[in-house]
């Protein structure tokens, strides 16, 4: 066994870790009442998600990778998210706060037991480079970012706490001209890149300028108090027509206060932060800013140049800052803060043209649809990504303050649905050169 199989056997057994110490925290911060009360609608009962991620790692790593026996086949159906819809899932016969707490504990000393058996170089796919215990941390990383997400929907006292985010030692804004021609976008190297991130290839991108941090609380606030939500001009008519059925007068949790706003965050009611940026609003009144500021939301293939492209050298990188993985001086990432940093904050962060914090704060909603790269193949399920392809959902790149580490990078792409807006989701503007 090489020195390289070991140290990864180590990673992953770490990363494993990190996510079950962080889905812990975000479940014994209530109590069992709030765990099995459903918070909204749009979200699972905290409850549900906490089985959930057990039920993923059982499937994949103690079954399929370990061939060992089932744990709690009689609960397949009950966690799958296919089967039953949000909205339903607090009258299923969910497992008991306790019962789940016991289930994910029992399933996880099994899938350590196989990663510490596993051949994790036996030309499998699956497990070739760790690949399904990646796959398995991404999976609970993103479902405890869905969690936290579910904690701001939450009525009541606030249970968690994390210190203020960093300010900016020097002051973010304006524009840089990405100049025009061919990149190499997604990946084939990324040994835990997802399959709509694969393969690399040759995309031309015009010239084009992008805003070199995500638009602030102020910007928008402008928006606002010129009455962007009172004039269609600025709204596409699909925009338009959710923003008159939704009732949309503001981001998600703004309330005015005097001649400001104030917004609710966890629990706690303060007046918005100018210089950080603006998180929960839908992609339709995001479109809509950019419109009224004479601009438009850049493309994927956009984002994804600014994000990752390198002038000196013409070779796409992993982080826009390197191919190093993100540290705290890099990004906002992995709920070290509960809220998204100033603009500018993370100058060590910034690409090589000088666009900053395109890795955290905020989901930036993109113009385009999801949809597979060139010789796209599913992998290991089509339910990952393939059966989300169409004009329904729109793409969203970088990562927020919720987000870890592991399930971020340049090429990753995440999804939803236009009118979403309980997500960290924010956005820059573009413009044609």
């Amino acid at each position: 066994m090489t020195i390289e199989t070991e140290r990864l056997r180590d990673r992953v057994a770490a990363d494993l870790l990190r996510a079950r110490d962080r889905t812990a925290l975000l479940t014994e911060a209530v109590d069992d009442g709030d765990l099995i009360r459903q918070h909204s609608p749009l979200m699972s009962p905290l409850v549900w998600d906490l089985a959930h991620v057990g039920s993923q790692e059982e499937l994949w790593l103690v079954r399929d990778v370990g061939g060992r026996d089932p744990v709690r086949p009689d609960i397949d159906e009950l966690y799958d998210a296919f089967k039953h819809a949000r909205a339903d899932r607090p009258d299923l016969p969910l497992l008991t706060p306790s019962e789940a707490r016991r289930y994910v504990a029992q399933v996880r000393d099994k899938a350590l037991d196989v990663l510490d058996h596993a051949r994790l170089d036996d030309g499998r796919r699956l497990v070739a480079d760790g690949f399904a215990f990646g796959m398995i941390v991404q999976h609970e990383q993103q479902h405890d970012e869905t969690m936290l997400a579910t904690h701001q929907l939450r009525a009541g006292a606030p249970v968690l706490t994390a210190p203020p985010p960093p300010t900016a030692p020097t002051p973010v804004n304006g524009e840089v001209l990405v100049p025009g021609g061919p990149f190499t976008m997604g990946t084939d190297t990324e040994p835990w890149a997802l399959d709509n991130e694969r393969s690399s290839h040759q995309v031309f991108v015009p010239a084009f300028h992008i805003d070199r941090a995500a638009v602030t609380n102020a910007q928008y606030a402008a928006f606002l108090d010129a009455g962007g939500y009172d004039d269609p001009r600025w709204w596409s008519p699909a925009g338009w027509d959710h923003r008159q059925a939704a009732g949309l007068t503001a981001p998600a949790h703004w309330q005015r206060d005097g001649d400001g706003w104030a917004a609710t965050v966890f629990g706690r009611t303060a007046r918005v932060v100018p210089e950080e940026p603006v998180v929960h609003v839908c992609f339709w009144e995001a479109e809509a800013y950019a419109k009224w500021a004479g601009k438009r939301l850049p493309t994927e293939p956009e984002w994804e140049k600014a994000a990752r492209w390198d002038p000196a050298t013409g070779r796409s990188r992993r982080f826009p800052w390197g191919d190093d993985p993100p540290t705290a001086r890099h990004a906002n990432l992995g709920q070290r803060h509960l809220r998204p940093a100033a603009a500018g904050a993370f100058p060590e962060g910034a690409s090589p043209l000088g666009v900053h914090q395109l890795i955290g704060d905020v989901w930036e909603w993109v113009a385009s649809d999801f949809a597979g790269y060139p010789g796209f193949a599913a992998f290991p399920y089509r339910e990952y990504s393939e059966v989300f392809f169409g004009p329904d959902y729109k793409m969203l790149r970088g990562g927020s303050f919720g987000t870890d580490s592991a399930a971020v990078r340049g090429t990753f792409r995440n999804w939803d649905y236009p009118i979403r807006r309980q997500i960290f989701s924010g956005f820059r503007c573009a413009r044609d050169a």
